[in-house]
């Protein structure tokens, strides 16, 4: 079963570098000359002999600290991974490497034959307008953590695992596309339907709001409004993008498996939930670890409009995808669901419940969601007793 619990972790000087002094090339150097010792003044080694004529003095630099180590605004060499101050960072990255797998591994045979001959059309409306929130909320993600979170981490193991969150990401797409084009549904129409459903359009666009307001790579960490804002970005996706709306909109595709139907896709999601839940909790986690390291305090208004408003849209396309229920299923678990779970991440923050006495409306989830291991040994990948078998959730 998955576990929530955060992971291990540990806690300014900054290494200084002596400018090098080079000899000024003489008008009779070639330019072959030129392009090298342009090279030796990009790369900067620190190993030096008296007898290299290009240097006349040694470089010394201070070697790297844990202790020094910050998540943001970090001043030691960003390169060097070792020593760890976050060793759970490290153990991040090696766990999800224990969940590798392709779409390409699940047999899909049978959902074909499900989507053409055995879903009604209210199960066919639910099982495609998931499809179409998922595919475009991937692609999200990965710009989030590729372009928006990445440069401002401090500490490489922070971003290694996050280089695996991006990968991932595009795993999702992946998977997303290879049911579409499997099932043969149009691709076009499915696409668009993130900009021509309100529902649908509305989570993407609050996503894309708080994606923006940190999209920026001069973003000043030591302003406390920008820090506020970037931390409120990172709590939108890890506690409520990925760890709420992307936990929860698997739901309905379970919902088919628990009675043998689009069991492929209902697979391929758990592999997904695997990473899904990696990725809230290890950006729990930085949050937990930047808010140690720095004088911050998130404004509670601020925090209140933020679930307020991911309540609304998870209700409202909860609404629109679920418009008439569909066997074991409707909206107003959906959403009861949603708030039960959108608890859950807020005490993992530290923060107040935001949805007081919200109850698990979905108590078959947490099972329903772990991958099987009763398989017929002739009818699954081995990879699957290497990998998903291994993955440890501590």
């Amino acid at each position: 079963m998955y576990n929530w619990d955060d992971p291990l972790g540990l806690d300014k000087s900054s290494s200084s570098k002596a400018k090098e002094v080079e000899k000024a090339p003489t008008a009779e150097e070639t330019t072959k000359h030129v392009v090298k010792k342009q090279e030796v003044e990009q790369h900067e080694p620190i190993n030096h002999t008296p007898e290299n004529k290009e240097f006349n003095a040694r470089v010394a630099v201070d070697p790297v600290k844990a202790e020094d180590k910050r998540v943001i605004n970090g001043q030691t060499d960003i390169n060097q991974l070792a020593p760890f101050k976050y060793p759970w960072a490290w153990k991040y990255f090696l766990n999800a490497n224990k969940n590798h797998w392709t779409p390409l591994d699940i047999n899909m045979t049978s959902d074909v034959h499900d989507y053409h001959h055995k879903l009604n059309d209210d199960e066919r409306h639910v099982y495609t307008n998931v499809l179409s929130y998922l595919t475009t909320s991937d692609i999200l993600a990965m710009r989030n953590i590729g372009l928006a979170v990445m440069e401002k981490m401090s500490a490489p193991e922070l971003q290694i695992y996050q280089a695996r969150q991006v990968y991932e990401e595009a795993l999702h797409t992946w998977t997303y596309q290879h049911c579409i084009e499997t099932i043969g549904l149009d691709q076009g129409e499915i696409y668009n339907r993130y900009r021509v459903v309100p529902e649908i359009n509305q989570k993407i666009q609050i996503a894309n709001r708080r994606l923006d307001s940190v999209l920026r790579a001069d973003m000043d960490l030591n302003n406390k409004d920008e820090l506020h804002e970037f931390i409120m970005a990172y709590i939108f996706f890890a506690a409520i993008f990925e760890g709420c709306w992307f936990y929860n909109g698997f739901s309905p595709i379970f919902s088919l498996q628990r009675r043998g139907l689009m069991k492929g896709t209902a697979e391929q999601l758990q592999y997904i939930m695997r990473d899904e839940v990696m990725h809230a909790s290890f950006g729990i986690r930085v949050v937990k670890q930047i808010f140690q390291e720095n004088d911050i305090t998130l404004d509670p208004k601020a925090i209140r409009e933020m679930w307020d408003e991911a309540e609304a849209a998870e209700g409202a396309y909860a609404k629109y995808i679920l418009k008439s229920p569909i066997l074991g299923y409707n909206a107003q678990d959906h959403s009861e669901q949603f708030r039960y779970i959108a608890n859950r991440r807020a005490r993992s923050l530290g923060m107040e419940e935001p949805f007081p006495g919200a109850q698990c409306s979905l108590g078959w989830l947490d099972e329903q969601s772990n991958l099987r291991k009763e398989k017929n040994f002739f009818e699954t990948r081995v990879t699957e007793y290497q990998t998903g078998g291994a993955l440890s959730w501590d």
